[in-house]
């Protein structure tokens, strides 16, 4: 579904990515993986046609999505081709109602306003409050309700549960455990790598901008030494 092949970003004069590939195919669950400032966030935001609004710009390589190319491509027009993006930070819309967040941006589709209540109660009963009035759980639920509700092929995560109470990082793990189960792919960032590993399909692990190991989380079980040099601080 989604490849990208050599890609290389960075802001102004410093480059950030310099040999990036990886593949979701539809369907699967790919993490990425890696310490912090390695170039994970640079990644999806190149993906998703973020970096010229960021100072960025994406310098070579591929990016693409049932066969056509995003890259130049506005963050608009990329979610158009399937892509949904849940941003670090959730940045959902402080002064928009819950029900006015998931509704601005929404296409038709299989995910309706009651499928995402359904999914996330607690978005039912506070409906009416601002995005800003929400605990970090709260407005979390809000991101990802609000990328379902553009109908994705692909959900994008970029730290899935950072800075949750357990309780939610549980609820927000089974979530997305049931989305993979009706077949929607992700691809996704974050720390907590037993979690990761129980979700995903398919591991990339990033290293100063680029892609230095691939492969299954039983593949990374058995490789400590992999673990060791590349995501223990």
């Amino acid at each position: 579904m989604l490849r990208v092949q050599n890609l290389a970003a960075g802001y102004g004069q410093s480059q950030v990515l310099f040999n990036i590939s990886l593949a979701v195919p539809a369907g699967q669950v790919v993490a990425l993986l890696g310490r912090n400032g390695m170039g994970k966030t640079t990644t999806l935001r190149a993906i998703m046609g973020l970096l010229p609004a960021m100072g960025g710009q994406v310098l070579g390589g591929q990016v693409t999505c049932w066969g056509n190319s995003l890259l130049g491509l506005p963050p608009h027009r990329v979610a158009r081709h399937g892509l949904g993006l849940v941003p670090e930070g959730r940045q959902v819309f402080p002064t928009l109602s819950v029900r006015e967040n998931l509704t601005a941006t929404a296409r038709p589709g299989r995910w309706t306003l009651d499928r995402v209540h359904a999914l996330f109660p607690r978005l039912a009963e506070r409906s009416a409050s601002p995005g800003a009035r929400l605990s970090g759980g709260e407005q979390q639920m809000l991101a990802i309700g609000r990328a379902l509700m553009t109908n994705p092929d692909l959900l994008i995560l970029d730290e899935a549960t950072e800075g949750l109470a357990p309780l939610v990082r549980a609820d927000i793990w089974a979530v997305l455990a049931r989305l993979k189960a009706e077949g929607l792919a992700i691809l996704l960032i974050d720390k907590n790598l037993e979690a990761v590993m129980r979700l995903a399909d398919h591991l990339v692990i990033v290293e100063k901008g680029r892609s230095v190991w691939t492969g299954t989380p039983e593949a990374l079980a058995a490789a400590p030494e992999m673990r060791e040099a590349y995501l223990h601080v």
